[in-house]
């Protein structure tokens, strides 16, 4: 809801960024176009040996360059026979990816080798670095280095570092394979593998992921090793088992592909014999999409799991404890300039046993929409239509089809600043009904004309204060007619009463869905403010207003509900807002004017001087449902240590929802999380507890529990810098 500040301080660094590389022989003359093959030399002094085994020895400096490959040392030998340089005294080499100095070097110009001994190396941009008793580069990009360390620390820093009897790094495919692999951290090892590979950039490979560690109080201690399966370049696979020593083992797999026309990811995880519930527990959720040339869209969203409570014990969060029904569903649709075509069949789960069967949402089995728009038909008139046939099922109820067209007109005019919409529609609604009360009509229909009239004006001004700032005053009036019509023998398939906002304020039916079209002759009053800024478009100030006016009553209603009795709604605004440099501030209200007073109400302020320092204080208030008040925040105490959290209470059942606190820890190459947290995590009201740790190696991954995810979905605007 927050607009970002306008002024945002730069996060301080926490060390010196290394300064670029550059190549170091400037003093290497020549075209700069030299054909790979040609070998240039420059040395303080050169004696050559003829014969039947000639040889080159220089002394006083050597510099040695073929094609974008320079080298340097005290002395050097070349033999021209075998193209082989050999390279003594503080020796230099660099290409564009690599930096190693050493001891001693040998260069085998016919193979493209290059051999050094006591080497110590320079990767890329500067970041990773490392040391061996021999390293060898080859022409085809790989290094391959005999008892190494490694690193991504700066220089005067090794905070974690990897051992190896051997590695290859393979600059190509941005991917080193270690052997024999020991990961120290503060001079500890903490891992030991015979095999270890790692990803000297971006680069998509297989091979184990960080391992996952962290505890909850309804599954016990977790522990989980992902395993990553790079199948092809359009196709992974994700594999994590993971143990709950609560609850057992639990085998969990992501797949995901990508063609030219389709792409997708499917999940399923499994749990055996749970110790808790004594019962196999699962998860099945598959999403697909395909695009035809033909302008033709296929979409597959299912999602099943084994009982009620599986989010609630395995989910780890309120949001998917909240889950009530999972979505099932295979839709095609069609988009051209004219005609937009749908068609869909879809079914749900429902996982809340709290809801009865007569509540359960229905099957569409099937769902098949059409919709036209012709725009400037004749004198600038626009005709459309909407139109839509359905087949709802369940297993208690009414069911049976429904069908509903709604052919439209509309004449759009409008100026400089003005527009105004006059529009007739004709809406017939036909059922075809089963399993109906005795007495009751199978075939009923409906039809209604409606009538609207939308418009408005935009006026402007430049600020007296400022010369770089204008505002807007945009007044809309909708007008919207629709007759009474007893609808009462109507079933009820689809059909809510949103809750009120500003779209809804401009909507002509009250109801979402068709089976209700409510009678109205109302008049929808809106008027909204804008502050922008000339210069960068941006949005300074936006405030909103608005309320519908009904000129007589309102007499369509959904099953068991009142007719209203008001001639008015709530009022509805909205306002949003830079206070001042990095304050946002961002309001909405809905009230009325009577001793009801407010209906709705929500409210965020966020204070953000830097990057990483961000305060936000929230409030949400409904009448009759929630009252909640919420904090949450990312502030530095010192510029390696960060303190993160968020509490979130309501004010009405007087009780914490959710609430974590962290230390966040950062040095140059290395960071540590540690997240503490309380919340709701079942329907019912039952608490859980967890305790997360995170080491992140800078420029190599992260281990312990995803305590990062947690933060950014926590806390708005939070960002990480520890990656």
């Amino acid at each position: 809801m927050l607009a970002p500040a306008l002024a945002v301080a730069q996060r301080p660094p926490l060390c010196e960024a290394p300064a670029p590389r550059q190549l170091s022989f400037e003093t290497l003359q020549g075209d700069s176009q030299l054909d790979e093959n040609t070998i240039m030399f420059e040395a303080g002094q050169v004696d050559i040996a003829l014969g039947d085994e000639p040889e080159a020895a220089m002394s006083g400096g050597v510099l040695v360059r073929r094609g974008d490959r320079l080298a340097g040392a005290d002395e050097a030998t070349y033999e021209p026979t075998s193209q082989s340089l050999t390279l003594i005294g503080a020796v230099r080499y660099e290409d564009p990816q690599t930096l190693v100095t050493g001891s001693s070097a040998e260069f085998a110009y016919e193979s493209g080798r290059v051999r050094f001994d006591g080497a110590k190396f320079l990767l890329d941009d500067s970041q990773s670095r490392g040391a061996a008793n021999v390293l060898e580069i080859n022409a085809d990009g790989r290094l391959i280095l005999d008892e190494v360390n490694y690193t991504t620390c700066p220089p005067e820093s090794e905070d974690w570092l990897i051992e190896a009897g051997y590695i290859e790094l393979n600059t190509n495919d941005g991917v080193g394979r270690a052997r024999n692999v020991k990961l120290r951290f503060k001079g500890v090892p903490i891992l030991y593998t015979p095999f270890f590979s790692f990803p000297l950039a971006d680069a998509r490979k297989s091979g184990v992921l960080p391992p996952v560690i962290g505890s909850t109080g309804r599954s016990g201690n977790e522990f989980s090793i992902p395993y990553y399966w790079n199948i092809a370049p359009n196709y992974d696979a994700t594999i994590t088992p993971r143990l709950l020593t609560s609850r057992g083992l639990q085998a969990n797999s992501e797949f995901r592909y990508l063609t030219e026309r389709n792409n997708g990811i499917a999940n399923v995880e499994y749990l055996p014999q749970d110790s808790l519930t004594d019962s196999n527990r699962y998860l099945l959720a598959a999403q697909h999409r395909t695009l035809f040339d033909s302008g033709w869209r296929n979409l597959v969203d299912y999602t099943e799991v084994s009982d009620a409570q599986y989010f609630e014990d395995l989910g780890g969060s309120l949001s998917l404890s909240s889950i009530t029904h999972l979505n099932r569903s295979i839709l095609f649709d069609f988009y051209s300039d004219t005609w937009t075509l749908f068609g869909r069949v879809q079914d749900y789960q429902t996982i809340d046993e709290n809801i009865m069967p007569v509540d359960e949402p229905y099957r569409r089995l099937p769902q098949l929409r059409l919709l036209g728009t012709w725009p400037d038909v004749i004198g600038g008139l626009e005709v459309g239509i909407d139109s839509e046939l359905v087949n709802f099922d369940r297993e208690v109820g009414v069911t049976g089809w429904r069908f509903d067209v709604a052919p439209q007109i509309e004449w759009p005019i409008g100026g400089s600043g003005w527009f105004a919409i006059p529009g007739v529609k004709l809406q017939h609604t036909r059922y075809e009904l089963e399993n109906t009360a005795a007495g009751a009509e199978q075939s009923p229909t409906r039809t209604l004309p409606v009538a609207t009239l939308d418009s408005g004006m935009i006026f402007e001004r430049s600020l007296r204060s400022s010369s770089d700032r204008i505002q807007t005053l945009e007044p809309r009036i909708l007008y919207a007619h629709v007759p009474f019509r007893d609808q009462s023998q109507l079933p009820v398939f689809d059909t809510i009463v949103p809750d009120f906002n500003l779209v809804q304020l401009y909507r002509e039916n009250r109801f979402l869905g068709v089976d209700r079209v409510g009678d109205t002759d109302q008049l929808s009053l809106g008027l909204t403010t804008r502050i922008l800024d000339v210069n960068t478009g941006q949005e300074l100030v936006s405030a909103t207003i608005g309320q519908a006016r009904y000129l007589s009553s309102q007499q369509v209603t959904l099953p068991d509900q009142p007719a209203a009795a008001d001639n008015s709604s709530d009022y509805i605004a909205e306002v949003r807002f830079l206070l001042y440099d990095n304050w946002n501030f961002d309001i909405g209200h809905q009230w009325r004017s009577d001793d009801r007073g407010t209906s709705r109400s929500e409210a965020r302020i966020q204070y953000r001087p830097q990057v990483n320092k961000i305060l936000n204080l929230a409030y949400r208030f409904r009448r009759e449902s929630i009252e909640q008040a919420d904090v949450s925040w990312s502030w530095p105490l010192t510029q390696a240590w960060n303190f993160v959290g968020r509490y979130n209470f309501s004010l009405r059942d007087e009780e914490a929802l959710d609430q974590f606190f962290g230390l966040e820890y950062e040095t140059c190459c290395w960071g540590v999380r540690m997240v503490s947290r309380r919340f709701l995590s079942t329907r019912d009201g039952t608490r859980d507890t967890s305790l997360g740790l995170q080491l992140v190696l800078k420029g190599m991954s992260s281990v312990g529990t995803s305590a990062d995810t947690l933060l950014e979905s926590g806390i708005h605007g939070y960002s990480s810098g520890l990656e």
